[in-house]
């Protein structure tokens, strides 16, 4: 039955697209070029998610301390506020008024209307469900393991290296394509720290808008169909490699 709560819309919606819009939403370089600034500006933010969000969530995996669960709290705060509200939050930090945003600007990195912003609002929305991931990846990893490489003469990092890293690599890689799902289906966020550059979400959204569900349905179809692609690729295989592993 969940499946079918699922499934039933996105087959409905591609079923009842006209062909020749389908034909030429394909055709359209606008929709295109918006579909793959998406999937790079999200694939970018997972990549920092990952460089960032491995040691973090290694730190509350292995360490107790004082505020813990603030952080944590923290760390998912992001997946349950409005994610417009995420964007002005964003666009008070990043905009060109203020110091990140000066600042990214000095260095070549503008951020509000460029495709920085757009990789800052889709690691912003996303790392969570990365860091989680990963997190309990590390928890789930037995300490003992990595006493017994420091036993044998293993540094601290290569034991990291060796025997934690390896173990939690399919939660990591789970974490890292969730991550980057999310990234590519961000809206809220984006729309209001870049709406130019447009992003496939917010391409759908526009012509939706301007011209009605028959325009705004074959773009919505051709991203669905792309992602479903994609990521029922990759969590194939992320299986596979858990099998070899």
């Amino acid at each position: 039955m969940l499946l079918l709560f699922i499934i039933s819309p996105l087959l409905k919606m591609i079923a009842s697209t006209d062909p020749h819009a389908a034909a030429v939403t394909i055709a359209d370089t606008q929709v295109i070029n918006s579909i793959l600034l998406t999937l790079k500006a999200a694939l970018y933010a997972t990549i920092l998610g990952i460089f960032f969000g491995i040691p973090f969530s290694y730190i509350l995996a292995r360490h107790n301390f004082f505020g813990k669960s603030i952080i944590e709290g923290i760390i998912d705060l992001p997946t349950m506020v409005p994610h417009t509200a995420a964007g002005i939050a964003l666009l008070t930090v990043y905009g060109r008024g203020f110091f990140a945003g000066k600042f990214f600007a000095n260095i070549g990195l503008p951020v509000a209307g460029h495709t920085t912003g757009i990789v800052i609002a889709m690691l912003f929305v996303s790392v969570p469900f990365f860091v989680n991931a990963a997190k309990d990846g590390f928890a789930s990893v037995d300490p003992r393991l990595e006493s017994v490489a420091r036993t044998l003469g293993a540094t601290p990092l290569q034991a990291f290296y060796q025997i934690a890293l390896p173990l939690s690599s399919r939660n990591i890689i789970s974490g890292a394509i969730m991550m980057w799902a999310r990234g590519i289906s961000e809206f809220g966020a984006v729309i209001i720290l870049v709406y130019h550059p447009m992003t496939a979400p917010v391409v759908i959204y526009e012509r939706f808008m301007a011209y009605g569900l028959k325009y705004a349905k074959p773009v919505a179809v051709l991203l669905v169909i792309i992602c479903l692609i994609l990521f029922a690729a990759l969590r194939g295989l992320n299986q596979r490699m858990g099998r070899r592993s």
